[in-house]
């Protein structure tokens, strides 16, 4: 029988780049998003690249009596991937309690129905801004972890702690925590890839819709930073690796080969760029010019943060594969392959 995976946010960016993974890896999976930031169209697209439409329902996990009842009808899934978050840096400084409720209530209801039906085995979708603004580069998971400048960042220092604490009085429970540091790129059948709702707050869409006409100007936060061009430095992971990455952390809970009950790994190329490394990459890759104009900092965003990844070669047997200029031209083919088909 195939191990069923009940995938949180799974119509999402990295999050349905990891059900295709799990797909092709023989594992059922099983969507829950309440469709904030994605559309439902996403099933339609798996669908094209894999032949299989996952069972989806729409839920919000702030309720907590319905998640309940869904981890009920799934109480024989292997595993959970937890995806469901908000997600915006600047968003969350202007609306800090929105970022909160939706980061925490999500998680502490799908870990206590979790708990309730028995379904042991957790990855959790962290974050690089955990480490807040390190005093040492690259980071590695001994880095102390601080207070990020942002709301958003710090629902995910504080869920680590809540899985912390979790795992430590629940000894029957696994979890790993997943660290990115910055996802772009798209699938290479151009079917798939980043679609926010509104205007972009990832760098790479906000490219692409510039360059596709979509928006009128690319906006460059910030070139009084203490890096090489003045522009924020980050390391940049193509989502396809970031979503293999899932699968080998499922497998090593499955296979209960962990040797603590929560792990950490960070998830990057460990290289840096920075904004206008990529703007420059991107206008050769592609041959186009890009309309971009420098403005002030955006609130929570720290000068640089790129990965040492040698725990997650060692223990996962897993790196990043895909370099910069693959990152960049799937993003592309996918914005092209959008705006033909609308």
């Amino acid at each position: 029988m195939r191990s069923k995976i009940i995938v949180t946010g799974g119509c999402g960016y990295i999050g349905s780049h990891t059900v295709i993974e799990l797909i092709e890896n023989d594992f059922e999976v099983v969507i829950l998003d309440d469709l904030s930031n994605s559309t439902e169209k996403t099933l339609e697209r798996i669908n094209k690249i894999t032949g299989v439409t996952p069972e989806f329902i729409k839920l919000d996990l702030k309720n907590s009596l319905e998640t309940n009842k869904v981890f009920n009808e799934h109480k024989y899934a292997s595993g959970v991937i937890h995806f469901a978050a908000h997600k915006a840096v600047g968003e969350s400084v202007e609306q800090p309690l929105k970022y909160y409720k939706n980061n925490l209530y999500s998680l502490l209801n799908t870990l206590e129905a979790q708990s309730v039906n028995g379904i042991n085995n957790f990855i959790f979708s962290s974050s690089a801004t955990v480490y807040g603004t390190p005093d040492i580069l690259p980071i590695t998971e001994k880095n102390k972890t601080q207070r990020p400048f942002s709301p958003y960042g710090n629902t995910k220092k504080v869920a680590e702690e809540i899985l912390d604490d979790f795992t430590k009085s629940n000894k029957a429970f696994s979890a790993i925590s997943l660290r990115y540091f910055n996802p772009i790129g798209a699938h290479e059948s151009g079917k798939i890839g980043e679609l926010p709702n509104g205007i972009p707050n990832n760098l790479m869409p906000y490219i692409t819709q510039t360059a596709a006409g979509i928006r009128e100007k690319l906006m460059v936060y910030g070139n009084d930073y203490p890096t090489k061009d003045g522009t924020p430095i980050r390391d940049y992971i193509h989502v396809v690796d970031l979503a293999k990455a899932h699968v080998i952390a499922v497998k090593r809970l499955l296979k209960k080969e962990q040797e603590t009950t929560l792990e950490f790994f960070n998830l990057g190329t460990g290289v840096g760029y920075s904004v206008l490394d990529v703007i420059n990459t991107f206008e050769t890759v592609t041959n186009s010019k890009l309309n971009y104009e420098i403005t002030k900092r955006r609130d929570g965003d720290v000068p640089q943060l790129y990965a040492s990844t040698d725990l997650a070669k060692n223990k996962l047997d897993w790196s990043a594969n895909k370099k910069l200029d693959d990152m960049i031209s799937s993003s592309w083919a996918w914005e092209q392959n959008l705006r033909n088909k609308t």
